[in-house]
């Protein structure tokens, strides 16, 4: 359960919006390459800028003191950093924390799911672009459809409720199986994301212009054979969500292109090197990283210099498919 809190505690932007999510980046590498995610031949980062498990912790903690509530794991690819389940462990015993998520690509779901699931992990995402195995390769360029199916087959068995899918989906590549992920996504009772592609970074794969399939045209699709119902659902993040008349599960639709969705925006994002970003779609950030290491173990500067950080937060982002993309950042440098 929340607890309560002063208002002079509480984080707030200039535009009055409260921040109670944080997407935390445990790592900027990964083991897919996928096509709208970064350039096949990706450099990451050395290791020494990258934060510790412990200064990873440490951020975690500051932003539950400041009444974030809800904190998810992503990358890169969390799951391959080894530190990931003592940081899930310590991350799930703040008090004030009510919900820990982590974002993965599922392929070392195998292993990891009941582990995580022990340390105290309430929930889980899941990257599914493609049900076709060669298809799948190729979207990801080194990823195996067998494992992410037997990763998803994992966290259900090893307890997790509400798994969820998120699915990419590109023009031409793609979008011919949107129907086949919402079937199978109704058969293994997981609730799906369908996500406009992100103007994040160069990337030379293909042109995002042509690729982009609109949620609007996505949902058309779906409700020609499975009837939509818009649903009231918020679970503070960026997805408006609907429902079947015949299915439990839910279906969201993440529009940071069609449909802006910056007026309640209650999250920021930390990344890997430890540098907040206040806006998925801006530049305006700050440095953690020389904060933990120039004054560590000191959780009042770390504070302080977040709440500082709150009046840079913009009002809105505005991708543009028509111009070059406006942040040279890759989504794995951005943190899921």
């Amino acid at each position: 359960m929340g607890r309560e809190m002063s208002s002079a505690t509480l984080l707030r932007d200039g535009f009055g919006r409260q921040i109670t999510y944080l997407r935390l980046s445990v790592t900027d590498r990964c083991n897919f390459r996928c096509v709208y995610c970064m350039p096949e031949k990706m450099r990451f980062l050395p290791r020494t800028q990258v934060l510790s498990a412990e200064e990873l912790f440490q951020v975690g903690a500051a932003f539950v003191a400041l009444g974030v509530n809800k904190i998810r794991l992503t990358g890169g690819e969390p799951l391959v950093n080894p530190d990931l389940p003592w940081l899930v462990e310590n991350l799930a015993g703040l008090p004030g924390l009510d919900l820990l998520m982590l974002t993965t690509n599922g392929e070392r779901l195998g292993i990891h799911a009941k582990p995580l699931k022990a340390a105290g992990l309430d929930r889980i995402n899941i990257s599914l672009d493609s049900l076709r195995p060669e298809r799948f390769a190729e979207l990801t360029r080194t990823g195996r459809l067998k494992r992410v199916l037997e990763g998803i087959g994992a966290a259900q068995q090893a307890g997790f409720e509400r798994l969820k899918l998120n699915a990419v989906i590109l023009r031409g590549r793609n979008d011919d199986e949107i129907l086949e992920l919402i079937r199978f996504a109704r058969r293994e009772v997981l609730d799906i994301t369908f996500i406009e592609e992100m103007p994040l970074g160069y990337i030379n794969e293909h042109d995002r212009k042509l690729s982009f399939v609109s949620s609007e045209q996505i949902r058309t699709t779906i409700s020609n054979e499975f009837p939509l119902l818009p649903t009231l659902e918020n679970t503070g993040g960026p997805a408006r969500y609907h429902r079947m008349e015949d299915s439990s599960i839910s279906v969201g639709f993440i529009s940071a292109h069609s449909n802006n969705f910056c007026g309640s925006c209650n999250r920021v994002r930390v990344t890997a090197e430890g540098r907040l970003l206040l806006c998925l779609g801006n530049e305006h950030s700050i440095d953690l990283r020389q904060v933990l290491r120039e004054s560590p173990n000191d959780p009042d500067t770390l504070k302080n210099k977040i709440r500082q950080a709150m009046s840079l937060k913009p009002e809105r982002h505005r991708f543009d498919l028509n111009e070059a993309p406006q942040i040279v950042r890759f989504m794995n440098m951005t943190g899921g």
